[in-house]
């Protein structure tokens, strides 16, 4: 979950690594690093913090070669340090790492009883010990680092620099992400799109197994057995403005706001306005599949796991097809019932995320079609698919996710409408019915947006508290559950989500006016439900924040703080009631001084399992 950069060129290496750098520091900020190449020879430079304490150790320093390396870190094996920062050194040999080498302790032991000898608890510095050694027999700079990746087991990213092959650096993908920019005179590789927006828009997503063999005019690509194999890069229409802050305070701030946007970018061409029908047929899903459905299993993690959530009851109430939803962690070390009959769709903003990827190898193996809601394209979850849904929300930096969640919802919306009238379990008019409640959300989210000041209001209240408990039901539930991961992500609160209908199960012991329980109370099938439960929790003095609709007074005159959505069709409430859940987790961590967009130990996209 490490953020690299390489750039070789005609330009002054370091400002494009340390900007890079900067543009990834939501993949690592344990500590940083860069090694350029210069007339004077090598010069590494490593600093444990964050990429504006390299930028501090670096800047009074003439260092002013063309080709160079940098790393940003998110520890795996060994705590951040000085000496555990990439990049890392071994003779003429430079590395920087992203993933988790599995066999490292064996190797590291082989090449200390050749008389190497280790300066750092990193796995990474055995990779570039093992390519000197390769050099020391006789190798030349690309044979020595395909016999040293054929010995790695794991999932790895690399770039590599040979002091005494100056003109070329080496870039490995397996199983971690890895992007090459193709400019003028000039190439640049990086872990993820924002580093190399500025400079180029012509990129291409490596593939697991493959190398780049990186000059200023050429990048060669190779398998691990060294075929040589063609580099077709894309044109990306997307602009560096787009990651920027654009006059708010956090990457996450804007990004809550950029959500009616990002949905409106999701539905478009997808929705033909003048029928009201969806036409996804971008997704190419076949009427013998649809036909064959006996089952939809949703694999994901994290926020995205909450999204699909949400997707099994949108999906089951328009369908009437059985779905089933797995953490993707668990689903890939079970024996999950998965056959030709069941359609497995994987959620990832990234779609890069590893358990994800396994996940869909798996059920592929056991002859699933794979269909991927993603949010960038040519990544390896889309690449893998068998059928894909771009959700058009535009890079998201923060680690928190906020309009991704928001945008595969819609997605999901589409696909159910879609997949229920094309199996004529939908009738037309009930179909327009849900096409026009979609079209409205984003104006509606505007409104809600318009009303941030009272949600930084009831935050700045309840800030101090240490525990928060939140509790929906039906289609509410998962966002209860995504409401309670943002507080916890970004402010460091304790915080629970649970079905409301449990919280005579265990939850209500915990009850108290230090432990506010936020409710998600929409109208809706389960209102007079979850009104009975927040009856529950005022007769023992807890205190209630609800999030209801408009109509919603009951509700109101039960609480102690509460926030208006507008009304629309239950079943498209969750865009609605998120929104809230998600201002008032950033208010609350603002007051308390934490770092909205880079949380501690948390990386935006968890590339090693």
């Amino acid at each position: 979950m490490c953020g690299i950069v390489g750039y070789i060129g005609k330009r002054h290496a370091l400002p494009i690594i340390l900007d890079g750098l900067k543009r990834l520091e939501y993949r690592g900020y344990d500590s940083s690093g860069v090694a350029i190449l210069t007339d004077k020879g090598l010069s590494i430079k490593r600093k444990k913090g964050k990429i504006k304490d390299l930028i501090e150790l670096v800047e009074h320093e003439s260092i002013d070669g063309t080709t160079g390396l940098g790393h940003t870190r998110w520890a795996t094996h060994g705590k951040p340090s000085d000496e555990n920062a990439h990049p890392h050194r071994a003779g003429d040999v430079v590395v920087v790492h992203n993933g988790i080498i599995e066999n490292y302790t064996e190797l590291r032991s082989a090449l200390k009883g050749r008389g190497h000898h280790f300066k750092s608890e990193t796995d990474t510095e055995i990779i570039a010990h093992l390519i000197e050694d390769h050099i020391k027999s006789g190798e030349s700079f690309e044979q020595a680092v395909l016999s040293a990746v054929n010995q790695l087991k794991g999932s790895f990213a690399l770039g590599i620099m040979h002091i005494k092959t100056p003109d070329k650096l080496i870039a490995v993908r397996e199983s971690s992400p890895l992007v090459l920019g193709f400019g003028n005179s000039e190439n640049i590789f990086a872990s993820d799109m924002p580093a190399i927006l500025p400079y180029t828009n012509k990129m291409l997503f490596m593939n697991d197994g493959t190398m780049a063999v990186v000059t200023a005019d050429v990048v060669q690509l190779t398998d691990f057995s060294g075929k040589k194999l063609a580099a077709q890069p894309k044109q990306f229409d997307i602009s560096p403005a787009m990651a920027e802050k654009g006059g708010y305070k956090h990457f996450m701030q804007k990004e809550i706001f950029e959500q009616p946007h990002a949905i409106t970018d999701t539905m478009r061409d997808r929705i033909l306005f003048d029928t009201k029908e969806v036409n996804l047929a971008e997704a190419r899903i076949e009427e013998k599949l649809l036909n064959s459905l006996k089952r939809i299993n949703f694999v994901a993690c994290g926020t995205s796991y909450h999204a699909g959530l949400a997707g099994k009851y949108i999906i089951e109430e328009m369908t009437g097809i059985p779905v089933d939803v797995d953490v993707a962690s668990e689903f890939r070390y079970r024996s999950p019932l998965v056959e030709k009959e069941t359609l497995t769709i994987a959620i990832s903003q990234s779609g890069e995320t590893a358990d994800t990827i396994a996940a869909i190898r798996l059920a592929k193996k056991h002859g699933s079609s794979v269909l991927s809601i993603c949010n960038v394209m040519d990544s390896t979850i889309a690449r893998e698919s068998d059928h894909v849904l771009y959700t058009h929300a535009g890079p998201e930096i923060s680690v928190a996710s906020t309009k991704a969640f928001t945008s595969q919802l819609t997605s999901i919306y589409l696909l159910a409408i879609h997949i229920g009238r094309r199996l004529n379990r939908i009738p037309k008019q009930q179909a327009i019915k849900y096409v026009d409640t979609l079209i409205a959300i984003p104006s509606m989210l505007d409104n809600i947006l318009k009303q941030e000041d009272t949600l930084a209001g009831i935050a700045k209240e309840y800030s101090k508290h240490s525990d928060f408990l939140y509790l929906g039901r039906g289609i509410s539930y998962p966002v209860a559950l995504e409401g309670a991961l943002k507080l916890k992500e970004i402010s460091y609160i304790h915080a629970e989500g649970y079905p409301a209908g449990e919280i005579k199960h265990g939850p209500i012991a915990l009850v108290s006016p230090d432990m506010p329980v936020v409710f998600v109370a929409v109208k809706g099938r389960v209102y007079e439900k979850i009104k009975n439960n927040i009856e529950e929790v005022k007769a023992r003095d807890g205190k209630i924040i609800s999030i209801t609709t408009v109509d919603g007074e009951e509700i109101q005159k039960l609480s102690d703080a509460s926030f208006f959505i507008p009304e629309t069709d239950e079943m498209f409430t969750p865009i609605l009631s998120v929104v809230p859940l998600q201002l008032f987790a950033y208010h609350i961590a603002v007051l308390n001084g934490t770092d909205v967009d880079q949380p501690k130990n948390l990386a935006k996209s968890v590339t090693v399992e």
